[in-house]
């Protein structure tokens, strides 16, 4: 019989949640709504094998230090999330993809029982994602999932140096300020963000980066 290891620091994320937040451990704390439900996850991911650790808050499972699965709370459910979902062959469909995530894939709850009627498909779920890590696949991430605004594009074609200074930014740069300059709905606006953070593109700085001292 499989010996089930729990960490303790896990039963204190079901008392006081992960504290990364003004109501950590207190009753407004979201672990709070749904800490039966997070408790029948961790049993279910428990029984796969996987060891059980705390990392950014909440409990991560992983096998041989690679992180496999986790389990926590949205504001309207508990969630059962896999680090390489989009690999899963997700054959009872039921992913799903959160924003722009590329990797990861969550199953959210809401309801316990509905938990326990699918316990045997989220540990074939678990178990396929442990042969996806010890494959070493590794999920094909884009560069840049989000499109470049036309207000951007028209600035790359009008000034070719501002151009080459965008794309000299690491890919992880260009992204944050794709998103920032895609954010208003109107083009005036977007075009203003793009005018005020020229030089500092130009300058080979992030949207988040500070100035350095030389």
């Amino acid at each position: 019989m499989m010996k089930i290891e729990m960490n303790p620091q896990v039963d204190k994320y079901l008392i006081d949640g992960c504290m990364r937040c003004k109501y950590g451990g207190t009753s407004l704390c979201k672990v709070n709504s749904w800490r039966t439900a997070i408790e029948l996850l961790r049993q279910i991911v428990l029984e796969t094998g996987l060891k059980e650790e705390i990392k950014w808050g909440s409990p991560v499972y992983t096998h041989l230090g690679k992180n496999i699965v986790s389990v926590g709370v949205l504001k309207d459910g508990a969630i059962m999330g896999f680090f390489k979902g989009a690999l899963l062959s997700d054959t009872h469909k039921m992913l799903q993809q959160q924003g722009n995530v590329q990797s990861g894939r969550i199953i959210k709850f809401t309801r316990e029982e509905d938990i326990e009627r699918v316990q045997e498909v989220l540990k074939a779920y678990i178990h396929e994602a442990i042969g996806i890590e010890e494959s070493g696949m590794k999920v094909a991430i884009k560069a840049r999932p989000e499109p470049i605004p036309d207000e951007l594009q028209q600035a790359f074609e009008s000034d070719p140096v501002f151009k080459k200074a965008f794309y000299n930014l690491t890919p992880g740069r260009q992204r944050g300020y794709i998103i920032h300059f895609s954010q208003p709905k109107q083009a005036q606006t977007r075009r203003g963000r793009i005018e005020k953070l020229k030089n500092q593109i130009l300058n080979g700085i992030g949207l988040h980066d500070q100035y350095k001292s030389r």
